[in-house]
């Protein structure tokens, strides 16, 4: 069981469906965990923070982090545990603050994989924004330990049918901190 979560995101390469212009505004919409994660053991910074930091860098992106306190000081295994009996319930759990992306042309979207796709966390703010993507760019975005793409560009997809949404991009999560060029490489294909 946990090698479905070992392979803790998407990945591919970034393509997409629609021409897509990078004038207007762009934001960063994130999940990531830090403490205790596969392959890297227990980090400061998550894996998907610091590629929204390269993103944010690259294009100078706003960020808005998804945050919710129901992880926090887990260990891996009671962790992917938990993150399956969310799935298997339908959970969605709160997170803290919120955005207004109306005034957003660009919104990229990421995070790890649990259990095939996005945590459960990120479908409560997809939810809670359903209408405000439509006729925007969404570029999906992850890291993982060997999931591939998994459900996330799909599940993108339903969340926001509205919108322009991008095949997506992932990188390793032992990769992300010496993989800014790929980053970097990924974002420059986008026109950046």
């Amino acid at each position: 069981m946990a090698a479905v979560l070992v392979a803790t995101a998407c990945s591919g390469a970034a393509q997409q469906e629609k021409t897509m212009t990078t004038n207007g505004k762009t934001m960063v919409v994130f999940f990531s965990h830090a403490g205790d994660n596969y392959s890297v053991g227990n980090i400061e910074v998550g894996n998907t923070k610091i590629v929204a930091d390269y993103i944010s860098e690259t294009t100078g992106a706003e960020q808005f982090e998804i945050v919710t306190h129901k992880y926090d000081g887990m260990a891996y295994t009671p962790l992917i545990n938990l993150a399956q009996e969310e799935v298997r319930k339908g959970e969605l759990p709160e997170y803290e603050g919120e955005i207004d992306l109306s005034q957003y042309d660009t919104v990229f979207i990421g995070g790890p994989v649990w259990w095939g796709t996005y945590p459960q966390v990120m479908f409560t703010f997809f939810k809670n924004h359903a209408d405000d993507l439509r006729g925007k760019t969404v570029i999906p975005f992850t890291t993982h330990e060997g999931s591939g793409l998994a459900n996330c560009v799909e599940d993108v997809r339903k969340a926001f049918p509205g919108a322009n949404v991008t095949k997506g991009f992932s990188i390793y999560g032992h990769e992300v901190r010496t993989g800014k060029s790929k980053v970097e490489k990924w974002l420059k294909g986008l026109g950046y």
